[in-house]
């Protein structure tokens, strides 16, 4: 039995310390944290000071059991879970319940999973920090307390059932969507006139080169043909040249926020995708602890990188560089995230291998020198009238960081895509230019896009909201609660008017561009709306950036040991237990209802509300003698947009098909989905099948394939009992209803030959021995 125990977060991690540290260290994970609070009654006890009431829930009994008994065994028990105020608290979590004294217990901690870096960490331990432990209670506590009082709030005042919930940083989140989607419905396209003048001129080799010069953007079409007119017969001279040598530096090294916004631009991955990424690097070892908001780097690594930068490139690549981060409450003694040896250009994993090529490169750019290059300006007189034109182009005299990285934009950044500069030719002050054509091309102004997650997690640190450890969580949050979902828009065509001057001639032309394509982008569902909406009016303060940013700072506070948690979290709570209590009292129900007009038929009236099964079309009412009709909204559409044309369109479901087969098909939307009816059995339809156009000629296929996938998984029906035994991808089964019915190995290999007494008692011996679930371990 090795002397010393050492602990730490998840087995990955634990394989590779044990590798390093030898027979002296038993290196052992507890998957994570090991309490929690109780589920009833908060788990808070509020009037004895917000005393949490802590519990090892049923999936870590296991885990604590096997520690408690190694802890024993051991001569010296070391925490060494992660560095940030998670892992110190999960280190308290672990004193308390494996009775380890936190005034004598030995507390480690590392940036990176290095023999160096966990030799130093073991020869220098430090006693567990208690500043930062109630700093994660507080956030822990405050948390619950939110969720816990706020969301029987939503269930009293709103028509949505009891799935509804609420949370401190999620909400907040949730309101910055929806205010962008608001913003975005309420744009208003303003056109104007890009004019551009197109010349033909030889380059330094003698070879004819066309390049672009622009003029004053017009803001109407008939000033656009104006200033084309006017061009008709003109001459064009260049008036004056400017020179000007130009740098371009590169960005700091990654923090969490900046790998979750480059990964998304440059590699498409959603925010847990990276962090779960990053997480398998650092615990193998490859890069440093993956959550800080810090862009130091150590000297140690500076020294590496720039040994790095000159063995491949020179030199001249070389320029040291210190970043200084922009928020004050960053943890300067932390890293940036990089790799931890930078002779190592990739790793042999594919999962992770491009991301960590990304922070490698980022890494190596970081300490590059500034890319070097040359804008020329021309400016260009034309002869008939007073405008000038004007004509940018750069040359690269020196790539520096350039050679192995440059960084991605968000799309708010991009202007209306047209903004290239390329290489003009030799142009001298004086010289008369080969006029080609001049054309004046439509432009829209465009709203600002929808977030994607990266970019939101861009928008709370901007406005300091969060943490490096709380991003992915709060994203998770609100795409599993249905506030928020990701998906893909359609553009639509738009016309565009041209009009191109050539050889004297002016032309006009209409084309059409596809605007408002959008992927991977985060929309609010109706019901993240109507939530917002309630919590904005009786909730003002959790949902004020200004004040959750607050809450923040303040957590930073009790981390450096400058307020005290229990005073904080009463602050708080004290108001907000009086805003609960007004709203219960005064606070209207709301059914995030709009009123669209009268059903022309029977002159009832329309409205588009949210339901108990989501967004719907509603005509007539409840209190009516005839029962309402209700229509389901398709996924694309919104109460806050659809129009009357639009809902009545929705009731032309169901539709009746026609005949196949002598049996009537008939197309419907039900809870699950659109469906197909047909001889009294029922077969879905996939996304990409829209039920309101699909035809006879369509369906009957679709019948065909689906009830011969049916019948070619169904093994065995018994009609009576309602039972069936089916094939799935992991073998036989038996289906009673809704319910499925796991069977043994042995069972499966006789499955068909199965009698209903024998289906029966596999029934109640599993109802009466249900298989225990097996919880996944957390990280």
């Amino acid at each position: 039995m090795a002397k010393n125990l050492l602990i730490v977060e998840s087995p990955a991690k634990a394989k590779t310390i044990e590798k390093i540290l030898g027979d002296d260290f038993e290196v052992k994970s507890c998957y994570g944290h090991i309490r929690d609070l109780e589920k009833d009654d908060m788990g808070i006890d509020i009037k004895h000071n917000y005393k949490p009431r802590y519990i090892v829930p049923e999936d870590k009994q296991k885990v604590v059991k096997e520690l408690k008994q190694l802890a024993k065994k051991s001569d010296e028990v070391w925490l060494a879970t992660d560095e940030d105020r998670e892992g110190e608290a999960i280190s308290w979590h672990l004193c308390e319940v494996l009775g380890l004294d936190p005034k004598n217990t030995k507390r480690i901690v590392f940036h990176e999973i290095t023999k160096p870096a966990i030799k130093q960490a073991v020869a220098k331990p430090r006693l567990l920090d208690m500043n930062l432990v109630n700093a994660q209670q507080a956030r822990r506590v405050l948390d619950r307390i939110v969720g816990f009082e706020l969301s029987p709030v939503l269930w009293r005042k709103m028509s949505m059932g009891n799935s509804l919930s609420a949370g401190r940083v999620q909400s907040v989140a949730v309101r910055l969507i929806a205010e962008r989607e608001r913003e975005i419905n309420a744009f208003k396209p303003v056109s104007s006139f890009r004019i551009e003048a197109f010349f033909t001129e030889k380059d330094a080799q003698g070879r004819p080169v066309t390049f672009k010069a622009e003029g004053a953007r017009q803001n109407t079409a008939q000033a656009a043909e104006q200033f084309l007119q006017s061009c008709m017969g003109a001459g064009y001279t260049v008036k004056d040249i400017q020179v000007k040598p130009t740098k371009r530096s590169p960005a700091a090294p990654f923090t969490t926020s900046t790998l979750q916004q480059e990964a998304s631009r440059k590699l498409g991955y959603g925010v847990s995708k990276t962090m779960l990424l990053a997480q398998k690097l650092y615990e193998a070892g490859h890069i440093t602890y993956m959550r800080t908001d810090s862009v130091n780097l150590s000297d140690t690594a500076l020294q590496d990188i720039q040994g790095q930068i000159n063995n491949q490139f020179g030199n001249k690549y070389v320029q040291m560089r210190k970043y200084k981060n922009k928020n004050e409450s960053a943890q300067e003694a932390h890293e940036a995230i990089r790799p931890t040896y930078m002779n190592h250009h990739t790793v042999n994993d594919a999962d992770s291998k491009r991301l960590y090529e990304l922070i490698w490169k980022r890494t190596m750019a970081s300490q590059m020198a500034d890319a070097e290059l040359e804008k020329t300006i021309a400016k260009i007189a034309v002869s008939t009238n007073n405008a000038e034109l004007t004509a940018t182009g750069e040359v690269l005299k020196f790539d520096g960081f350039l050679k192995v990285y440059y960084e991605g934009r968000d799309d708010e950044d991009m202007g209306d895509g047209d903004d290239e500069e390329g290489v003009l030719p030799p142009l001298q002050k004086g010289q008369q230019l080969h006029f080609k054509e001049m054309k004046a091309t439509e432009r829209f102004t465009r709203p600002a896009p929808r977030y994607t997650e990266a970019s939101l997690v861009k928008k709370l640190e901007e406005l300091g909201i969060g943490r490096p450890s709380t991003y992915a969580p709060t994203i998770s949050t609100i795409l599993k609660r249905g506030y928020v979902e990701k998906r893909d828009k359609e553009g639509i065509k738009r016309d565009l008017r041209i009009m191109v001057l050539r050889n004297n001639q002016l032309y006009k032309t209409v084309e059409n561009e596809n605007t408002g394509a959008e992927k991977s982008k985060l929309f609010p569902t109706d019901l993240g709306l109507v939530v917002t909406d309630f919590l904005n009016q009786h909730f003002d303060d959790i949902m004020d950036y200004g004040f959750t940013a607050k809450i923040e700072s303040e957590f930073d506070e009790i981390a450096n040991g400058k307020e005290q948690w229990t005073k904080m979290v009463d602050e708080f709570y004290q108001p907000f237990k009086q805003d609960i209590a007004n709203t219960l009292e005064t606070a209207q129900r709301i059914k995030g209802e709009r009123e669209l007009g009268a059903d022309t038929e029977t002159g009832k009236k329309v409205v588009a509300r949210m339901g108990r099964f989501g967004p719907m079309v509603q005509i007539g009412d409840a209190n009516e003698e005839e029962k309402p009709r209700f229509a389901k909204l398709k996924s694309t559409q919104s109460i806050e947009t659809i129009t009357y044309a639009e809902a009545m369109d929705l009731f032309r479901l169901p539709r009746q098909l026609g005949l196949f087969e002598g049996s009537e098909v008939m197309v419907n939307i039900g809870r699950f989905g659109p469906y197909i009816a047909h001889d009294k059995k029922f077969y879905s339809l996939s996304k990409d099948i829209d039920p309101y156009s699909i035809t006879l000629e369509e369906a009957a296929p679709i019948i065909i394939e689906k009830r011969q996938a049916k019948d070619e998984r169904t093994l065995k029906v018994f009609e009576k009992e309602k039972i069936q035994i089916l094939k799935g991808p992991y073998g036989p089964y038996i289906k009673q209803g809704l319910r499925n019915y796991k069977l043994t190995k042995e069972q499966q290999e006789k499955a068909a030959s199965l009698t209903i007494e024998e289906v029966k008692a596999i029934i109640d011996n599993l109802k009466a021995n249900p298989p225990k679930k097996v919880a996944r371990k957390k990280k």
